[in-house]
C-alpha cells in the first residue's frame, strides 16, 4: 500500500511525516512556511497577532508616558556602582529611575542630571568599559537565535538539539567515496554530466534548493547499492528528482513533464517502476540531512547578506557535480562553502569564533575542501559542464559566479 501511494505522482510520500521542521516546508493555506522564518537566513520577522500596548507608569495618580527603557546592560560592576550610591538595584533592570522612584530628578546647574553624570563617569572608566564589552561579547557569541526568541516558529528552544541530531545522522546520508568502482557500465564523468543536466532542469522548473540537494543524494545512495546500465542512468536521475519533489515541493511536476524533459527517452510506466525500485532500495528513507540544512545554519552564524548567501550556494553547487567531493561530510561541505565565499568576497581569510562554534570546524579543517572549491571556481566557466556557472551568472542569482576566486588560498597551500 505504501508503494502504491509513492508511485502516484500526485501524492506526497508518507515518509515526509518524519521530516524536521527546518528543512523547508512550504506554506499550506494560511500557515506560514517554516522556510521563511528567522531561524533561516533572509526572512522577515513573524508578525505578532496582538498589538501590545506599552505599560504606563503612574506618578501622583496621573498616567504618564511609557517607561523609557535604558540601553545600558546590567553588569555586576554597574550594580555595584548603584549600590555604592545608595540607589535601588532594580533601577538597572531597564527602566528609567525617574519613573521608578515616582518623582523626577532635579536637573543640576550645568543642565545635566544625576544619570547623565553617572553615565559620563562610567564612560571615562576604561576598565569598566572593557569589562562591559567583554561581557556582552561572551553573552552573545553563542546565541545567534536571541532575536527569534519570541517567534514560536523559529523553534529556538530546541534548534541546537535539532542540529545535534543532524550531525549524529549525517553519516547515514553519506556514501562511499569510491562506490563508482562497483559500477560496470557507468563512471564518474557520466555522473557529472547527469548532475549538470539536472541542475538545469531544476532551474527550468523553478524548484526549491532543498529539492536539488535531495535529488543528488538519492542518486548517489541508489547507485551505491544498485548496478545501473548506462542507458538507465538518466532514468535514475529524473526519477530521483520526482521523489525529491514529492518530499520537498508543494506543487509537484507530473510524470509527463519528466518524460518530455528527457526527450521521451522513457515512458511513464518506466519512471513509475524506477520510482518503486529506488524507494525499496533506500527503504523509503528520504529524511536525510543534506548540505542544505547545514548551509542555512552556518549562513545565519556568519550574519550573511544576500551576496554571501548566493556565492556560498554557488560554491556548494559546484561541488555537487564533482564525484571527488563525496569524501566530505555534508556539514563540512556547507562550512567550507561559507568560508570560501567569505574569502572570495572580502579577499582575506575570514572565519569568526561564532562561525567556528556553530560549524564545529576550524580553518585548518576547512582548508583542504576550501582549496578544492577555489579550483572549481577558477575553472567553472570553462569546459563542457558549465550549468552551475551559467545559472549563477544571471541577475536572478546576483551574478555570483563573477566574483573573483580566492586564489590566495591556493597560494598559501605551499607555505603550510
Amino acid at each position: 500500500m505504501m508503494q502504491g501511494r509513492m508511485a502516484d505522482e500526485n501524492r506526497r510520500p508518507v515518509a515526509a511525516v518524519g521530516k524536521a521542521p527546518l528543512a523547508g516546508v512550504r506554506e499550506m493555506g494560511n500557515r506560514r512556511a517554516l522556510r521563511d522564518i528567522n531561524n533561516l537566513v533572509g526572512a522577515h520577522p513573524y508578525p505578532c497577532a496582538i498589538a501590545k500596548k506599552p505599560m504606563l507608569q503612574k506618578i501622583g495618580g496621573d498616567e504618564q508616558k511609557p517607561a523609557v527603557a535604558s540601553r545600558r546592560p546590567r553588569t555586576r560592576m554597574y550594580a555595584a556602582s548603584l549600590a555604592s550610591k545608595g540607589e535601588p538595584e532594580h533601577q538597572a533592570i531597564g527602566t528609567d529611575a525617574a519613573f521608578e522612584v515616582g518623582h523626577q530628578k532635579e536637573p543640576m546647574e550645568d543642565g545635566t542630571d544625576d544619570m547623565d553624570v553617572e553615565l559620563c563617569e562610567s564612560t571615562d572608566d576604561t576598565d569598566m568599559h572593557e569589562e562591559h564589552k567583554d561581557s556582552v561579547n561572551d553573552a552573545t557569541i553563542m546565541d545567534i537565535d536571541k532575536a527569534d526568541s519570541g517567534n514560536p516558529l523559529a523553534a529556538t528552544e530546541y534548534v541546537e538539539e535539532l542540529y545535534n541530531f543532524y550531525r549524529e545522522t549525517e553519516e547515514n546520508s553519506c556514501v562511499k567515496p569510491d562506490y563508482m568502482s562497483s559500477q560496470e557500465d557507468i563512471n564518474s564523468k557520466m555522473r557529472a554530466i547527469l548532475i549538470d543536466w539536472l541542475i538545469e532542469v531544476h532551474y527550468k522548473f523553478e524548484l526549491m534548493d532543498e529539492t536539488l540537494f535531495l535529488t543528488i543524494n538519492i542518486i548517489d545512495r541508489f547507485l551505491e547499492k544498485k548496478v545501473v546500465p548506462r542507458k538507465k542512468l538518466q532514468l535514475v536521475g529524473v526519477t530521483a528528482m520526482l521523489l525529491a519533489c514529492k518530499y520537498e515541493e508543494v506543487s509537484v511536476p507530473v510524470v509527463e513533464d519528466l518524460v518530455l524533459i528527457s526527450d521521451r527517452a522513457y515512458t511513464r510506466g518506466e519512471i513509475l517502476e524506477m520510482e518503486k525500485l529506488i524507494l525499496n532500495t533506500l527503504h523509503f528513507n528520504m529524511s536525510v540531512p543534506t548540505p542544505y540544512v547545514f548551509m542555512r545554519r552556518f549562513l545565519k552564524a556568519a550574519d550573511s547578506d544576500k551576496q554571501l548567501e548566493l556565492v556560498s550556494f554557488f560554491m556548494l553547487e559546484l561541488c555537487l557535480v564533482e564525484y571527488q567531493m563525496l569524501k566530505f561530510r555534508p556539514s563540512l561541505l556547507a562550512a567550507a562553502a561559507v568560508y570560501t565565499a567569505q574569502c572570495a568576497i572580502s579577499r582575506c581569510q575570514n572565519w569568526t569564533k561564532i562561525c567556528e562554534s556553530h560549524s564545529r570546524y576550524t580553518i585548518d579543517q576547512l582548508l583542504e575542501c576550501s582549496r578544492m572549491m577555489v579550483d572549481f571556481h577558477q575553472k567553472a566557466g570553462t569546459g563542457k559542464l558549465t550549468g552551475v556557472h551559467r545559472k549563477y551568472s544571471t541577475f536572478k542569482f546576483g551574478c555570483a559566479a563573477k566574483v573573483q576566486p580566492a586564489l590566495f588560498l591556493l597560494q598559501s597551500e605551499g607555505t603550510t
